[in-house]
């Protein structure tokens, strides 16, 4: 019998996703979803994880689960086909978090490349800083040990995620085989997958950021209306020595045309014709490619680029702005959605661990064994 395939992924609830989420997952999620080749989709709404560096604020944490189920809805993820559900309403996965925690040493952790990144992002300091910051929480230092339990949970076969995420698959991957070796082969040791497009691995924040971050406020929403979409196009980053329209001007690093590469498509051409023709000049392109070589020889202006960059997350998000609009007038639909597919989540979260306990050793009152440790501890004191 083949080897079920199944896919684990997810998003921490820190507010709205935005653009860079949906090149970057959400899409490639519905991609595969709707692709036929998987037995079953688990995607969780990461709330626990997200308590670790939130821990003192959780009503935010409890409002943003709702905007991250909302958006997940409004890409295309269907819940007939994905199961969508909350972390911390499962709780065999704190459990497995706790027996995994006794297969990782502190100086692993520490020389995790993502943890390390991420601890220098949220700038957590040493125990003697002063301000609120200091220190790293122990639930976030163990990140990875928790993720690990969310992918074993579920039996992933697969993973998808962005490359920033690979030292955490290979922690999970050290840790399935470190607790096959020790007790017994009955966690499944998932692969990573990544995005296909290049563009798509990082997408920078307007302001050419290397990171598109709510906190820096750089970011484009997935239900941002049309005219705040438009301000954001129009104040991005570009080429800063592309002064004149006359001049030559680079794409790389440019913004406008990295964002180009993640969303355009050969038909936005035509579609979007009238964006290249002005009072003085007008171009006919019929490929980005095209549009690139004219950009870089000089004449066409940042205005045409970012018109025509606008109408293509237009031509995008729109159709996402109004499915999120109509799951909005419906809520009590939203959340039974979370608690059903966290139902079906829990019971086979809950045969995994039940099957860690087995190859433990832990599993003292299940049916049969309770007799046996009873007739072996009773002949031992005869």
């Amino acid at each position: 019998m083949a080897k079920e395939k199944i896919i684990l992924t997810g998003d921490r609830p820190t507010g709205r996703l935005h653009i860079g989420h949906y090149v970057g997952s959400l899409r490639r999620r519905v991609e595969l979803q709707n692709s036929g080749e998987f037995d079953k989709i688990f995607i969780m709404i990461a709330d626990a994880q997200a308590l670790t560096d939130n821990a003192d604020n959780p009503e935010k944490v409890r409002q943003n689960i709702i905007e991250v189920a909302l958006d997940y809805l409004s890409v295309g993820l269907d819940p007939e086909k994905s199961n969508l559900f909350i972390q911390s309403q499962i709780s065999e996965l704190t459990e497995l978090t706790f027996f995994y925690n006794n297969l990782v040493t502190v100086q692993r952790l520490q020389r995790n490349p993502t943890v390390k990144a991420e601890i220098q992002m949220r700038g957590f300091n040493d125990d003697n800083a002063a301000d609120n910051k200091a220190g790293i929480p122990v639930g976030f230092f163990c990140y990875p040990i928790s993720q690990a339990a969310d992918i074993t949970a579920f039996n992933a076969t697969v993973v998808p995620v962005g490359e920033d995420q690979e030292p955490m698959i290979e922690q999970t991957r050290e840790i399935v085989r470190k607790f096959n070796s020790t007790y017994a082969p009955v966690l499944v040791e998932p692969e990573i997958l990544l995005p296909d497009n290049a563009s798509c691995l990082r997408l920078p924040g307007t302001d050419g950021k290397a990171k598109m971050s709510k906190s820096l406020g750089n970011c484009i929403y997935l239900s941002d209306d049309s005219e705040t979409i438009r301000e954001k196009v129009r104040g991005m980053y570009t080429d800063p020595g592309h002064l004149q329209v006359s001049d030559p001007g680079k794409v790389e690093g440019n913004t406008v045309f990295t964002y180009l590469d993640a969303f355009c498509k050969p038909e936005h051409f035509e579609k979007f014709a009238s964006c290249f023709v002005g009072k003085k000049v007008s171009f006919s392109f019929a490929s980005l490619d095209e549009m690139k070589a004219q950009y870089m020889a000089g004449g066409l202006g940042d205005v045409m680029c970012k018109n025509f960059l606008y109408a293509v997350l237009e031509d995008t998000l729109a159709p996402i702005r109004e499915r999120r609009h109509r799951f909005e007038q419906d809520i009590p639909y939203v959340y039974e959605v979370l608690r059903r597919g966290t139902e079906a989540a829990r019971a086979v979260a809950s045969q995994t661990l039940a099957a860690v306990k087995r190859a433990m050793k832990i599993n003292y009152f299940d049916p049969g064994v309770l007799d046996e440790l009873i007739a072996e501890q009773s002949e031992k004191y005869r």
